[in-house]
């Protein structure tokens, strides 16, 4: 059983390092950032993670090909894993939409995008010189890495819709699906399991990771206001897929939209956010967590991925994953 943590970009810089560190010490195995738009920049943090740590291994939680050139993603990429000896993970994806046209960018052919990407990734990583001709991305023979990648740098794909999932199966390393709530993972693992099967390749291949979001705290309603909080922010970006399994739409989702994003009213927003939005994520104590995700593990899940909003004290959380719900599944 695999263990890892994921933290949105929105924190103090010098949040990270203490949060790696801790997250090392509580025994996970990953510590993934997200590099969403116009908030902290996910390499410079992990970067500072990486000269803070040992053992955990480094990812994004993603960066996409729109906002960041693949040859960028590369450059960044095997510099990371430069630093951290061999212990970054790249998490790459199309990016979301509702955040894409705040810079005036349509996301055209997003799947064939990440999957060139992804194809160009693997070149550069292994050291070849050769021109690339895609549908999307062209480049000449001179466009290679002027040094030595430390690996073949594995790539996670963050799979939200239907194809996108599929092409996890076909073309990734690992998978970082959200799983929102945590029993949408009966509709994500046979999408990813036939994308595998179609491209001839076992399942067991990839690291797939159950991504959840998880609040604990001592105080419940602290923990609550922290998941309500993520809900409002991220709510109307997330697939429709997901949608449908709460049995919520994205017009649902408006009013919300307009209060945290257009009004930057974040409390308000938090307010308005209803009981089935709330399955979206996990609440509580320690076996609250662990009766929600005993399921899972019962489907097979091998790797359990614990996300924000995590609690009102992220620290705190940390320890108690550790040492109440990350032994109950080891």
């Amino acid at each position: 059983m695999k263990f890892s943590l994921r933290f949105n970009n929105d924190l103090p810089t010098r949040d990270y390092t203490a949060l790696a560190q801790a997250a090392e010490a509580a025994g996970f195995d990953q510590f993934w950032v997200s590099d969403d738009l116009f908030l902290r920049s996910a390499p410079v943090i992990l970067t500072a993670c990486a000269a803070a740590t040992r053992r955990i291994e480094l990812g994004t939680c993603i960066v996409n090909p729109y906002t960041l050139h693949p040859a960028e993603m590369a450059m960044m990429a095997a510099t990371l894993d430069e630093i951290s000896g061999g212990r970054f993970n790249l998490g790459i994806s199309a990016g979301a939409a509702e955040f894409l046209k705040w810079v005036g960018i349509t996301p055209v052919k997003p799947m064939r995008l990440v999957a060139e990407t992804i194809t160009a990734l693997r070149k550069l990583f292994a050291g070849e010189r050769a021109e690339f001709q895609g549908e999307l991305l062209r480049w000449t023979d001179e466009a290679f890495l002027r040094f030595t990648p430390t690996r073949k740098i594995p790539i996670y794909i963050g799979a939200l819709s239907p194809q996108m999932l599929k092409l996890t199966g076909m073309v990734a390393d690992g998978g970082l699906p959200l799983l929102l709530p945590p029993e949408h993972y009966e509709t994500v693992q046979p999408l990813i399991a036939q994308g595998a099967k179609e491209a001839g390749r076992q399942l067991e291949e990839l690291d797939l990771a159950a991504c959840i979001w998880v609040s604990v705290a001592k105080d419940r309603r602290a923990a609550e206001m922290a998941l309500r909080q993520k809900i409002a922010y991220y709510g109307h970006a997330l697939s429709p897929l997901i949608w449908d399994r709460l049995g919520v739409t994205q017009a649902d989702f408006q009013p919300i939209e307009r209060a945290a994003m257009s009004d930057n009213d974040l409390p308000r927003a938090a307010q308005m956010v209803t009981p089935e939005m709330l399955k979206i994520g996990v609440v509580g104590s320690p076996q609250d967590i662990i009766k929600r995700l005993e399921p899972l593990v019962a489907q097979g899940v091998r790797h359990l991925s614990f996300g924000p909003p995590l609690g009102a004290d992220p620290l705190e959380a940390i320890e108690v994953l550790g040492r109440d719900v990350l032994p109950y599944f080891k």
